[in-house]
C-alpha cells in the first residue's frame, strides 16, 4: 500500500494541515505583475501556494522535503522541521478560510480555460485538493472524531527527520527534539475537541501511539551518543512527552471510548459520493464501480478455475475433477486446494525481509532483460521495518518515496515484521497469505517497476513546482493502478518462467483488488456487516482469515482509497489498448512507459490527452 504516502505514500498524498498564521487572507495577496501572461501568473501563484501550504503544516514540509520558509510578515527564515503542527480549533479556522481565499484566487486570476493543457492539469489538481480539504472542513470533520490523526501526524513529526539527509545528525536530532517538546500541547489542543469517535479508531490510535512512546524511548534516544548536549536535551523534553502520551491513551481508552455516541466509521452515501469524485478526479460512479466489480469477481473466478484445474490434478492425484459439484462450490473447492498447495512455500516468520530483498534483485533483472521501463541512476531505495507508529495501517508493507524537493534523499520499502506476540496460528495465516509468489506481486507492486520507478520518474519533472505539485497532490487511481498495471504486464511478459503458481496467485491478488472496491462502497454507503465482509474475503477470494481481519480493519480506518485500485487498472488497460493500437506496429512498451511515467501522477484521462498525440513521433 502507498500512502500516496500512497501519504505516502503511497501513495496516494492527501494533506489536512493546520495553520500557523493568524492571516491567510493577508499572507498570501502578493501583488501579480499586471502584464504577467496566464501561464506566468499560474506559475507564480501555483509555487506561492504549494509552499506557502506546507508551512501551515511542518510535517508535511518535513515530507515534501521543504526545510526552510520565509514568514511573508516578518521577513525571517522558519525552520520546519523543528516545529509541530498547531492542531488548535482557532488553526483549523484560520486552515479553512487559507483554502477558501485560495480557490478564490486561482478561480478569479488564472480561470482553467486561459491555460494550456499542462498548466490545466495542474490547475485541475488543486481545485481537487482545496475541494477535498474544503469537504473535510465544513463536513466530514474527521479530526473531530479520529484520534489516528494526531497520533500519525505526530509518529510522522519524529521520524522524517531521522531518516533524510537534509542537514547533519547532530541538527536534525535537535529539530527532533524539539518537536518531541510539543507533543503535550498539540495533545492538549486535540483534546479539546475530540468529542466521540468509533471504537476501531480508539484501538488503532493507541496502538499507533505505543509506537510514539517506543520511538521515543529507543529509536531517538539511540541517535544521541554518550556525552553528547544533546543528551540533556533529550532528558528534559522526552519525559514529559512520554507521559503525555501515555496520558492520551489513557484518555482514550478510559473517557473517549465511554462517551455515548452516534459516531461512525461509515461515510455514508452523500459525503462518500462527493469525496469519491474528488478523489478518482474522473466522471466514474460508486454505482459504476460496484457493478464492474462484482461482475469481475465472476469473471476472475472462471479463470481461475480453468487454470487451477491442471495443477490440481497434478497436485492431488488421487482427488477427481468434482465435476458433480454446483460450479460455486466447485470454484471454491479446487481453487482453494490449489492456492493452498501454493501457500505451503513460504518464509520463515524472521525472514521476511531478507526475502523481499532478495527478490527485488530478480525483479530488476527481468525489467531491463524485457525492456519494462526505465530505471533511474539513484539507487536510492531502502528496505527497513514499517516505522511502529505506522503498523495499524501498513500491516504487510508500503512504500515512502523520496521528497519531491529532495529527489536524491532515501526512498523506503516498508516491510512490517511478524509481531513477537501474535499468536502462532496467526502468524502462520498471514504467511501463507504473503507466501513466495505473493511477495514477488508485493515488491513489483510497492518497488520495480511499481511504485519506487513512478516516484523516481516523478522526481525528475521540471520545474520544480509541477514535481512538488504532482508529488503531493498525486492522483490515487493513477499511483495504485499504475503498480497493479505494470504487474499484470511483468506476468505477461513472462516473469518466472510463466510459472502458473505465480499466475495463479496473481488472479488471487485480482480478485483481493475487486473485493477492495466492493468493500468500500458497501461498506461505507450500504451498511455492509463484518460478517459479509468477511464472507466476501474469504469465501469469495480466497484470502486468509488473517489477511481479510487486517483488510477489514482497513476498510474502516479509510474511504475511497480502497477502489483506487481497481479504478485505476481499469484506466491504465484501456489507456494502453487505445495507445498499442494507435501506434501500431511501431508501439516501444518502453519508450510508452517512460512517456506515461514522466507526466507524474495525474488522472489517466489526462495523461492520455496530454501524449496521444505523440503516438506517432
Amino acid at each position: 500500500m502507498t500512502r500516496v504516502m500512497t501519504l505516502s505514500v503511497c501513495a496516494t498524498l492527501w494533506l489536512v494541515t493546520f495553520a500557523m498564521f493568524s492571516n491567510p487572507q493577508k499572507v498570501n495577496s502578493a501583488v501579480q505583475p499586471s502584464g504577467a501572461s496566464p501561464a506566468q501568473k499560474f506559475a507564480e501563484l501555483s509555487d506561492q501556494f504549494m509552499k506557502d501550504s506546507l508551512a501551515l503544516s511542518p510535517t508535511s514540509a518535513s515530507a515534501a522535503g521543504y526545510h526552510k520558509h520565509v514568514d511573508p510578515k516578518t521577513g525571517k527564515t522558519i525552520e520546519l522541521d523543528a516545529l509541530l503542527d498547531d492542531m488548535s480549533l482557532e488553526a483549523v479556522e484560520e486552515q479553512r478560510a487559507f483554502y477558501q481565499h485560495w480557490r478564490e484566487r486561482f478561480h478569479d486570476e488564472t480561470p482553467v480555460s486561459a491555460l494550456d493543457a499542462q498548466d490545466a492539469a495542474d490547475w485541475q489538481l488543486i481545485d481537487d485538493q482545496i475541494g477535498l480539504n474544503l469537504l473535510e472542513f465544513d463536513k466530514i470533520q474527521n479530526y473531530r472524531h479520529n484520534p489516528t490523526v494526531p497520533v500519525e501526524l505526530i509518529g510522522n513529526a519524529l521520524f522524517l527527520p531521522l531518516t533524510q539527509d537534509y542537514a547533519p545528525l547532530d541538527v536534525r536530532v535537535r529539530h527532533v527534539l524539539s518537536r518531541v517538546s510539543a507533543i503535550p500541547r498539540l495533545l492538549t489542543q486535540v483534546k479539546r475537541y475530540l468529542g466521540d469517535s468509533d471504537p476501531i479508531f480508539i484501538t488503532t490510535a493507541i496502538q499507533e501511539n505505543d509506537g510514539n512512546i517506543d520511538l521515543i524511548e529507543n529509536a531517538i534516544a539511540s541517535e544521541i551518543p554518550a556525552g553528547s548536549p544533546l543528551k540533556a536535551e533529550y532528558d528534559k523534553v522526552a519525559p514529559p512527552a512520554i507521559a503525555a502520551l501515555k496520558d492520551f491513551s489513557q484518555w482514550l481508552q478510559n473517557d473517549l471510548a465511554k462517551r455515548p455516541s452516534h459516531m461512525t466509521w461509515r461515510l455514508g452515501k452523500e459525503s462518500y459520493d462527493q469525496k469519491f469524485r474528488l478523489v478518482m478526479e474522473t466522471a466514474v460512479t460508486p454505482e459504476q464501480v460496484l457493478a464492474d466489480a462484482e461482475e469481475g469477481l465472476r469473471s476472475v473466478r472462471a479463470e481461475m478455475l480453468d487454470l487451477a484445474l491442471p495443477m490440481h490434478a497434478e497436485m492431488y492425484p488421487d482427488h477427481t475433477d468434482h465435476s458433480d459439484l454446483a460450479i460455486h462450490e466447485r470454484q471454491n473447492l479446487i481453487i482453494t486446494e490449489v492456492l493452498r498447495k501454493i501457500s505451503d512455500e513460504h518464509p520463515r516468520p524472521g525472514q521476511l525481509q531478507q526475502t523481499i530483498e532478495a527478490d527485488l534483485e530478480s525483479i530488476k533483472q527481468f525489467i531491463r532483460e524485457k525492456k519494462i521501463v526505465s530505471l533511474g541512476t539513484r539507487d536510492n531505495l531502502r528496505v527497513i521495518p514499517t516505522p511502529p507508529f505506522e503498523r495499524g495501517i501498513y500491516s504487510v508493507a508500503g512504500f515512502h518515496s523520496a521528497p519531491p524537493l529532495e529527489p536524491q534523499a532515501e526512498a523506503e520499502y516498508w516491510v512490517t515484521p511478524i509481531d513477537p506476540k501474535m499468536p502462532a496460528d496467526k502468524v502462520e495465516s498471514k504467511l501463507r497469505e504473503y507466501n513466495n509468489y505473493t511477495l514477488y506481486w508485493l515488491s513489483i507492486h510497492e518497488a520495480l517497476p511499481g511504485h519506487y520507478v513512478q516516484f523516481e520518474h516523478l522526481n525528475n519533472i521540471q520545474p520544480e513546482r509541477r514535481r512538488l505539485l504532482r508529488s503531493l497532490f498525486a492522483n490515487g487511481a493513477y499511483v495504485e493502478g499504475w503498480a497493479e498495471y505494470i504487474a499484470q504486464v511483468m506476468m505477461d511478459e513472462g516473469f518466472l518462467n510463466n510459472d502458473p503458481r505465480f499466475r495463479m496467485v496473481m488472479r488471487k491478488i485480482r480478485l483481493r483488488l475487486l473485493a477492495n472496491a466492493i468493500l468500500d462502497v458497501k461498506m461505507q454507503t450500504m451498511g455492509m456487516t463484518d460478517e459479509q465482509a468477511m464472507d466476501l474475503m474469504t469465501k469469495d477470494a480466497f484470502q486468509t482469515q488473517a489477511e481479510a481481519e487486517g483488510k477489514l480493519a482497513r476498510a474502516k480506518l479509510s474511504s475511497t482509497q480502497l477502489p483506487t485500485y481497481f479504478v485505476g487498472l481499469r484506466e491504465w488497460l484501456a489507456f494502453r489498448k487505445k495507445y498499442q493500437a494507435d501506434a501500431g506496429k511501431n508501439f516501444d512498451m518502453l519508450k510508452f512507459h517512460d512517456l506515461v511515467l514522466d507526466q507524474g501522477p495525474l488522472p489517466v484521462p489526462v495523461v492520455e490527452k496530454l501524449v496521444m498525440p505523440t503516438a506517432h513521433q
